[in-house]
C-alpha cells in the first residue's frame, strides 16, 4: 500500500468504481429502532448508553458500505457532545474503519497557527507512539480553515508528510449564506474563495506533496451546490483532490459534484451522509425493505453510486 494519501485514494477511487464517500453523523433520536430499543442502549440521556448505541450503529453501517465505497467521512462534532466518552468513541470508529480497509477522512474543521497549529496536527494526524495508545490511529486526512492563512494551513501539511495523510482545507462551503462572506470580491474581482483556493494551491502544489499519480496529498473542500465554482477549480488546480459536501440531502445533484472529477473518475471525493445513513426513514426504501435498516442502507449507496455514474458518463 502506498505511503502517499492522494496515491492510496487514486487506488480506492479506481478499485471501488466510485468517488462517492460516506458521511458518518450520527444523532441518537434518528438511530433504528432496533438499535434504540436494545436494553443497554435504550437512554439518550445516558452518555454511556448513547455513545454505545452510535458505536454500534457506525460500525455497523461501516461493514455495509466498505465493500462498495472508498472512504468514509467521520464528523467529530456527533461525538464530541459526549465529551471524552464521545472522542474515545471517535477514535475507536477509525480503528474500526481501518480495519474494513476504508481511507478515513476525520471532519475535525481545526484551525490555528504557531504551536496550536502543531499540536492540533499532532492530536488529529499523528499516530500516537506513547505508551497506553500504541493500539490508536489517527484518521488518514482531517479538514481544517484556512482563515490564518498559510501559517493555519502549513503545521498540518507537515504532519501529514510526514505521517503519509492528508489535509482538506476549506475553500467554498455547501450552505445557502456562504456567498454573503465566500463571494465577496475585492477591487480586482477576485472573491474571497478564490484568494482561499489560491493560498491552498500554493502548498498543495509543492513538489515534495505531490505522490506518483500526480496528485497532492492537500486537497480542498467545495461544496458541491456551485457547479461553476466547480468547473473553474477544477481546471485551475489540477493536481488537488476536493473533497465535496452537499449531495443528497443538501441538494447537490450527481451532475452537480461530478464536475469535480477528472475523465478517469478521480480528482474528488463527493460524500453523502443523511441521504446514506438514514435512508431508512425514506418511503421508498421502507416500502423495499420495512425495517431493514441494513439492507436501506446498502440499497441508497448502490443508487447513489448508478447515479454518479450516470453524471459521469453524461458529463463525458
Amino acid at each position: 500500500m502506498s505511503n502517499h494519501f492522494a496515491d492510496r485514494l487514486c487506488e480506492a477511487v479506481t478499485t471501488k468504481k466510485t468517488s462517492l464517500t460516506v458521511g458518518l453523523d450520527p444523532v441518537y433520536t434518528r438511530l433504528p429502532a432496533a438499535i434504540r430499543d436494545h436494553r443497554e442502549m435504550n437512554d439518550e440521556f445516558d452518555a454511556a448508553a448513547a455513545v454505545d448505541a452510535i458505536f454500534d450503529f457506525c460500525t455497523q453501517t461501516m461493514r455495509i458500505v466498505a465493500p462498495m465505497v472508498p472512504a468514509v467521512k467521520i464528523n467529530i462534532a456527533f461525538f464530541e457532545k459526549y465529551l471524552w466518552e464521545g472522542v474515545e468513541t471517535y477514535y475507536n470508529l477509525i480503528t474500526e474503519a481501518d480495519d474494513l480497509g476504508l481511507e478515513i477522512i476525520g471532519d475535525v474543521k481545526r484551525g490555528d497557527i504557531g504551536h496550536t497549529a502543531e499540536l492540533y496536527a499532532a492530536g488529529h494526524l499523528e499516530n500516537p507512539e506513547m505508551a497506553g495508545l500504541e493500539d490508536t490511529l489517527a484518521p488518514d486526512a482531517i479538514t481544517i480553515n484556512c482563515y490564518t492563512g498559510t501559517d493555519g494551513i502549513e503545521p498540518f501539511a507537515d504532519m501529514a508528510d510526514k505521517q503519509g495523510k492528508g489535509v482538506f482545507v476549506i475553500v467554498r462551503t455547501s450552505n445557502p449564506s456562504a456567498g454573503a462572506i465566500q463571494d465577496f470580491a475585492n477591487a480586482d474581482g477576485q472573491r474571497m474563495y478564490e484568494k482561499l483556493a489560491e493560498v491552498v494551491g500554493e502548498v498543495a502544489n509543492k513538489n515534495e506533496r505531490i505522490g506518483q499519480s500526480g496528485y497532492s496529498n492537500i486537497g480542498m473542500v467545495v461544496g458541491g451546490t456551485a457547479p461553476d465554482v466547480a468547473t473553474a477549480l477544477r481546471h485551475k488546480y489540477d493536481k488537488v483532490w476536493f473533497l465535496v459536501p452537499g449531495y443528497g440531502s443538501q441538494g447537490a445533484s450527481g451532475a452537480d459534484c461530478v464536475r469535480f472529477c477528472k475523465p478517469d473518475g478521480t480528482g474528488a471525493l463527493i460524500n453523502a451522509s443523511r441521504s446514506i445513513i438514514y435512508a431508512y426513514e425514506k418511503p421508498q426504501y421502507k416500502e423495499q425493505f420495512g425495517d431493514d435498516w441494513k439492507r436501506c442502507i446498502e440499497q441508497a449507496v448502490i443508487d447513489a453510486k448508478v447515479d454518479l455514474a450516470n453524471a459521469m458518463h453524461t458529463l463525458l
